[in-house]
C-alpha cells in the first residue's frame, strides 16, 4: 500500500486502493478508470434518497422505502424451475412484511431470525408488504460506515462484473485513503469569486452527499471546473495558433457600399456580426467564428460581407452547404448580388455535367473563380484553389468533423465562418465550439411576422384542410412534410407518396400539388423547386429534404405529419421554411 501525507502530482493506480488489487483493476479499466483521479471523476448517474426511515404500516405498492425491522423467520426453498428462493419475514411495531432474494442461498447465514436490519427497496406492485432483492444493512455492524441505507446513495453506470455495492465501497475507500493527497485545482481567489466549494468537499459530496444542498454545491463546483479547464485549453490552443492568418485591408466606405447592394435595411444584429467579422479578418490571426442565428435572421447576408472582404483583397472564398437544394439557393442569392459587380460566382455540386465541372475546377486553379458555392464536392481531393482565404460552412451540424477539416485543410491559413440555425445556449456553444468566437443574431429583418404554431389532433384534420384551402385561395402556398417517402415498409409511418395521392385526388384536387423526395434526380428536384418558387405549384408534399435553406416568401403554411416522430431541432428547422415574407404564416404539427 502506498501512503504519504504530501500532495501527490501523480495519481495513485486504482489497484492500490483497499479491496481492489490487480484483477479488479482490470475490471475498472473497462470503465476507463486507471487511477484514483479517474475514479473521483467517475460520477453517479443518479441518486436514491434512502435517508428517511418509514414504518411498515406506511408502505405503498410501487414506491421505494427504507424500513428498520427485525428478522422474524426465514425460509430457503427451490421452485419447480430450479430457482433457489430465500424469503424472510420482518417486522416492526406497526406490522409485518416480507423480503425475497433469488439464487442467493448464502443470505440464510447472514440474515438469521433476530437480526436487526435496515431494508431499502421498492414495494412489489400489487403487494403492500413485499420487497424483492432490497438493499440492506445490518444494524449491529457498527465500525463500518453504511453506504447502502440511512443516507443519499449514489448509483453508478457499471460493467457486468462490478456491482453497485462494490463500487460504492471502493469509492469510499479511495476517498478516505487518497483524497487528502490530491491538490486543489482552482486558485483560492477564483473559488472565492465564484463562491465555489473546495475540491475535497466537492468529491465527498458528489459521491456521498450529506444533504441535497451539499450535492448541488459539489455539482456546481465540478461543472465550473470542467468548463474552466476546457476554456483554458481552448485559449491555449488559439494562442498556439499564432499570427499566421491572412490580414485583409478593409477599404474605407466598404460597409456603406455593401449596404447599398440590398433593397432592405440591415438589422442591428447583422451590423454587429459584420463588425465582428471585419475585426477578425483585418487581423493577422485566422478567423474561427460561429455565427448563430434563427432561421430567417439573415446569416447569409453577413456571410456575403465576409466573402466580399476576401474577394476584393484578391483572394477566393468558398461556401459549403449540406444539400444541393440549399447550395443552389445560396448560389442564386449570392450571384444576384455579386455578379453585377463583376465577381465570378460558380456552383459545384454532383448535379452539374462533367464539362461544367471541368470549367469550374480550371477556373479555381487559375484564380478566375472568386466565390465557389457547393456541397461536400468543394472539399474533394480533385478540387484545388488558387488562393483560398475564406471558408463558410452553412448548417455545420449536417457535416462530419472530417468533412469540415478536409475543407479547412485546403488552406490552413484561411478564415473560417461556421453558421448554424439550431438554437444552442451560449454555454453549450462554448463547449462544442470552445475554440471559436461566437456571434449571435436574434432579430429578424423588418416586416417579417412571427410564425403561428399549432399542435393539432388527427380528429381535426378536416378543419385544418379547410383552413389550408382558404390560405391557398388567398394566393399562398404550402409545404406538407412526411416522415418517410413510400408506402412500403413496416410500421404505421405516414408516407409522402400516400399523402400526395390523397391530397391530389381528394380535398385538394383543384390545386396544383407536387411530390418531391430525396430519391429523385437532381434535375427533377430543381424543376419542382423552380415551379414552386414562381407559384406554379401550390402544395409541395415532401420529406425533411426541405429542412434547410429554402426561401420562398409566398409559402406561409407548413404541415408536418406525425410531428411527434421528429426532433425539436428538426421541427425548428422545418418551421423556418415559412414566415419569410410579409404575410402571417402557420405551422401545423399533426400528431
Amino acid at each position: 500500500m502506498i501512503s504519504s501525507n504530501e500532495n501527490r502530482h501523480t495519481p495513485v493506480p486504482i489497484r492500490y486502493i483497499k479491496g481492489v488489487g490487480p484483477k479488479k483493476a482490470l475490471l475498472f479499466l473497462k470503465l476507463g478508470i486507471e487511477n484514483v483521479q479517474d475514479l473521483f471523476y467517475y460520477l453517479p448517474r443518479r441518486y436514491e434518497d434512502r435517508s428517511n426511515i418509514s414504518k411498515i404500516k406506511d408502505l405503498r405498492p410501487g414506491e421505494a422505502f427504507s424500513v428498520n425491522v427485525s428478522v422474524l423467520k426465514s425460509s430457503l426453498f427451490s421452485a419447480r424451475t430450479g430457482t433457489v428462493i430465500f424469503d424472510i419475514e420482518v417486522g416492526d411495531d406497526t406490522g409485518r412484511a416480507h423480503a425475497v432474494w433469488y439464487n442467493m442461498p448464502f443470505l440464510k447465514k447472514t440474515l438469521p431470525p433476530g437480526r436487526e436490519l435496515i431494508l431499502y427497496g421498492k414495494v412489489d406492485p400489487g403487494s403492500r408488504h413485499q420487497f424483492t432483492h432490497p438493499a440492506f444493512d445490518i444494524v449491529e455492524n457498527e465500525g463500518q460506515v453504511s453506504l447502502e441505507v440511512k443516507r443519499i446513495v449514489p448509483v453508478y453506470p457499471l460493467t457486468a462484473e462490478l456491482t453497485e455495492k462494490y463500487v460504492r465501497r471502493t469509492m469510499y475507500n479511495a476517498i478516505e485513503q487518497e483524497l487528502a493527497h490530491v491538490p486543489e485545482g482552482l486558485p483560492t481567489y477564483l473559488r472565492a469569486r465564484g463562491k465555489l466549494v473546495d475540491f475535497n468537499f466537492a468529491v465527498r459530496n458528489i459521491h456521498f452527499p450529506s444533504s441535497m444542498d451539499n450535492l448541488q454545491k459539489a455539482y456546481r463546483r465540478l461543472v465550473f471546473e470542467e468548463f474552466f479547464t476546457l476554456q483554458v485549453i481552448m485559449a491555449l490552443r488559439k494562442k498556439k495558433a499564432g499570427k499566421n492568418g491572412i490580414k485583409h485591408d478593409v477599404r474605407s466606405g466598404l460597409m456603406k457600399e455593401f449596404r447599398g447592394l440590398f433593397d432592405f435595411t440591415l438589422t442591428p444584429d447583422q451590423e454587429k456580426c459584420i463588425n465582428d467579422i471585419e475585426r477578425d479578418m483585418s487581423s493577422d490571426r485566422p478567423m474561427n467564428r460561429l455565427l448563430q442565428g434563427d432561421v430567417g435572421s439573415g446569416k447569409t447576408v453577413v456571410a456575403m460581407y465576409a466573402m466580399l472582404l476576401s474577394v476584393i483583397g484578391g483572394h477566393q472564398a468558398v461556401m459549403m452547404a449540406p444539400t444541393e437544394i440549399l447550395a443552389r439557393q445560396h448560389f442564386v442569392t449570392v450571384s444576384k448580388i455579386f455578379m453585377p459587380l463583376g465577381l465570378n460566382v460558380r456552383l459545384l455540386i454532383n448535379g452539374i455535367d462533367k464539362s461544367e465541372r471541368a470549367r469550374v475546377l480550371e477556373g479555381l486553379v487559375a484564380g478566375d473563380v472568386d466565390i465557389l458555392i457547393g456541397t461536400h464536392s468543394v472539399f474533394q481531393k480533385s478540387v484545388d484553389y488558387s488562393d483560398l482565404a475564406l471558408v463558410v460552412i452553412d448548417e455545420q451540424h449536417k457535416f462530419g468533423v472530417d468533412e469540415r477539416e478536409a475543407l479547412r485543410k485546403k488552406n490552413d491559413k484561411a478564415d473560417t465562418l461556421v453558421m448554424t440555425a439550431t438554437p444552442i445556449p451560449r454555454s453549450l456553444a462554448m463547449t462544442v465550439y470552445g475554440d471559436m468566437d461566437v456571434s449571435v443574431m436574434k432579430s429578424k429583418p423588418a416586416g417579417r411576422k412571427p410564425v403561428v404554431t399549432f399542435w393539432i389532433d388527427e380528429e381535426k384534420r378536416a378543419s385544418v384542410y379547410g383552413f389550408i384551402r382558404d390560405e391557398l385561395d388567398e394566393g399562398r402556398q404550402a409545404y406538407v412534410v412526411c416522415p418517410r417517402i413510400d408506402k412500403a415498409g413496416p410500421g404505421d409511418l405516414i408516407s409522402a407518396e400516400a399523402v400526395f395521392e390523397s391530397m391530389a385526388k381528394g380535398p385538394f384536387k383543384d390545386y396544383t400539388t407536387a411530390l418531391m423526395h430525396g430519391r429523385m434526380k437532381a434535375d427533377e428536384k430543381n424543376k419542382l423547386m423552380d415551379e414552386f418558387g414562381v407559384g406554379k405549384i401550390k402544395i409541395l408534399v415532401t420529406t425533411t429534404l426541405v429542412e434547410v435553406g429554402l426561401d420562398i416568401p409566398n409559402a406561409t403554411l407548413m404541415i408536418v405529419e406525425q410531428a411527434h416522430l421528429f426532433g425539436m431541432a428538426q421541427l425548428h428547422q422545418l418551421r423556418g421554411r415559412i414566415g419569410r415574407g410579409a404575410h402571417t404564416s402557420y405551422c401545423m404539427l399533426m400528431g
